[in-house]
């Protein structure tokens, strides 16, 4: 099933479920290993979160270094998010910064999500890069919080209110060009940088960040 599945994006040379030692059960992950890297990114960017026996599958590069992984470079914290954003979403706004290792919305024990994840990119500048545009940033109507991973006690004593200039923009098409996007928001104020997110094609994913010189501008 798996190998018919992620074939799909190009020659798979092999492919390893790891199970339980004494049990052999399967322990719900697995490392595919393509011909090409061109098919291992064809797969991350087409098949991650895709619906395989009522599951969505979650597909990463593999990080084979345990110590690169436990180490916190690149372990990005988020919160305030609307309890409507789940992995996927979580996923694709952050992935227009770099490679990501993992990505998980926190949930209680109803499934429901307590409004705040993590995200771990492959380096320290991609994590640096997604904190620097999307920190206060409007993700479904809610400015949230993006920093470098904390203890819980330093996050618990993270409070106090915050001025941001970042804002996120979705949901407008594939039509939209960087000098349409520049005029349209240009008008509330100076924008000192902006993104449009495009896929390995070029083509917009329809949505943005953009950057204002002052917290009011943003606001507007």
């Amino acid at each position: 099933m798996l190998f018919d599945k992620f074939a799909s994006a190009g020659p798979v040379l092999s492919i390893r479920v790891c199970r339980d030692m004494i049990t052999r059960r399967s322990l719900g992950y697995a490392y595919v290993n393509f011909q090409q890297p061109a098919d291992a990114e064809r797969a991350l960017d087409t098949m991650n979160f895709d619906v395989l026996r009522g599951r969505p599958l979650r597909i990463m590069w593999s990080q084979r270094d345990p110590a690169l992984r436990k180490s916190g470079v690149g372990n990005v914290f988020i919160k305030n998010l609307d309890k409507n954003i789940d992995n996927k979403s979580l996923y694709d706004t952050f992935s227009a910064f770099g490679n990501i290792l993992s990505c998980k919305i926190m949930t209680d024990e109803n499934g429901q999500s307590k409004g705040f994840g993590f995200v771990h990119f492959e380096t320290q500048e991609a994590a640096d890069s997604a904190i620097n545009k999307v920190n206060g940033m409007l993700l479904a109507d809610k400015k949230v919080f993006v920093g470098r991973f904390l203890s819980r006690t330093q996050r618990d004593g993270d409070s106090g209110p915050r001025k941001f200039t970042n804002i996120f923009v979705k949901n407008f098409g594939d039509q939209l060009d960087e000098e349409k996007f520049r005029e349209l928001f240009s008008k509330y104020g100076k924008i000192t940088s902006l993104k449009l997110v495009s896929d390995d094609s070029g083509h917009c994913k329809g949505f943005g960040f953009c950057s204002f010189d002052t917290p009011d501008e943003a606001e507007q």
